[in-house]
């Protein structure tokens, strides 16, 4: 689970955004190793808050416990403005630029075509839960098997063609384009904190979370490190830090134009399901969120014949498309980083203050307390800042678009809580 779920489309794209905020080969592994470590750290805490809460909503849940509420609310509000439907936008971008390698697609065509899958697979949705999951369970090893397939074709085929090219003198960079080049690397691992929500299921909790997220999160932060040390030996710097699907390129270096049409059709099937899933799991907290408050109860209205959340997979498809059509990809990861990582130390803040109730009783606890929780609430909260940062005009809009739920739930949503 941990493998599978973490593991997403953005790995063939991410190597770009990493190296041209780094543009220095130890640069670049350093990245992953950190975005990997905080992962990790991210995930034990997670681990802790699903073993003493463990009902369906995950980060929702915890904020709701341990914080307040309106915590819980806004997530579930940025999850829809911000975080959630920016992932749904930004990966139909991504399937959109492996399309553009079979066909000739301009920026405006990649849009087109994302918006088309979005569509698509809200409309398999839409029709029922029996398709949505059959078809996630039809593509799901194709991410993993894309990753598998370089790294095998690299150690097989020996010298690449362009290895001499492929060592470019260090560069110097600033603290600031590092951390905004971890934020890009965190995309790459998002989903994390959706890997504890089966901890009410799992046997002997206490042991095999902690051990199951220690081997995960490694086994996934190796694929990373050895899939960029395989484009990082195909490709000369200057060309990974100017593709737009890396992972093609570096199969064109190795095997050719038909080694790259395989790759990329590997990676478009897997944005497919990548797509497919968080399409499949947003409504769950939309539901939570209109079960607790009436005057969100339209949101949850189920199809008398379908059986699915249609109000919300509907809602939830325009605004992913509206963020595709105003939205460079890389504004778009931007955005679900500093606002996800708000909630995040937000939820850390909450897991320390719940260790102080005698009613707390977590069937697993964090490794290295307080230490873990404190390191992790400050690394976010740098990741927030330096993002934002980054171009305040705008990203200081997408955080306002947040802050706008907190009157909304005190005027009117609170006032409706069942």
């Amino acid at each position: 689970m941990v493998v599978g779920i973490i593991i997403g489309v953005s790995i063939f794209v991410q190597p770009t955004e990493v190296s041209r905020y780094v543009p220095n080969i130890p640069g670049i592994f350093a990245v992953w190793l950190i975005a990997g470590l905080l992962t990790l750290c991210g995930a034990l805490v997670c681990a802790e808050l699903s073993s003493a809460f463990p009902q369906t909503g995950g980060v929702y849940v915890f904020l709701n416990e341990t914080i307040s509420p309106a915590a819980g609310f806004l997530w579930g509000w940025a999850m829809f403005w911000s975080a959630h439907s920016g992932i749904i936008a930004a990966s139909s971008v991504v399937f959109g630029r492996y399309v553009a390698y079979f066909a000739p697609l301009d920026d405006r065509g990649v849009r087109v075509v994302a918006v088309a899958a979005i569509l698509l697979l809200s409309g398999v949705n839409y029709v029922g839960v029996r398709q949505g999951s059959g078809l996630q369970a039809l593509v799901t090893g194709a991410k993993i098997l894309g990753i598998v397939v370089i790294l095998v074709l690299v150690v097989v085929l020996g010298k690449p063609r362009e290895a001499v090219a492929a060592v470019a003198p260090p560069s110097h960079f600033a603290i600031s384009d590092f951390a905004l080049a971890v934020g890009a690397g965190l995309f790459a691992f998002g989903g994390w904190h959706m890997v504890t929500y089966a901890a009410g299921e799992t046997r002997k909790p206490e042991k095999t979370i902690p051990r199951a997220l220690l081997i995960g999160t490694l086994t996934v932060t190796a694929c990373y490190v050895a899939l960029n040390a395989a484009c990082l030996y195909l490709l000369p710097l200057d060309k990974v830090i100017h593709s737009t699907r890396v992972a093609a390129d570096a199969a064109n270096v190795l095997v050719g134009s038909k080694g790259a049409g395989a790759i990329s059709g590997l990676v478009m099937v897997s944005a497919f399901g990548v797509l497919n899933g968080v399409i499949l799991a947003g409504p769950r907290v939309y539901l939570a969120m209109a079960g607790r408050y009436r005057a969100l109860s339209w949101m949850g209205a189920v199809h008398p014949r379908l059986r699915t959340p249609h109000i919300a997979i509907l809602i939830q498809a325009v605004w992913s498309c509206v963020l595709v059509t105003t939205g460079t990809y890389r504004e778009l990861f931007s955005r679900v980083v500093y606002t996800e990582w708000i909630f995040f130390a937000l939820m850390t803040a909450g897991l320390m203050r719940a260790r102080r109730r005698h009613d707390y009783a977590p069937a697993y606890r964090t490794w290295g307390y307080p230490l873990v929780p404190l390191l992790f609430i400050g690394a976010s909260l740098g990741v927030v800042y330096y993002q934002v940062a980054a171009d305040p005009w705008k990203r200081s809009g997408g955080l306002l678009l947040v802050v706008l739920g907190l009157p909304l739930y005190y005027l009117w949503v609170r006032k409706s809580a069942r």
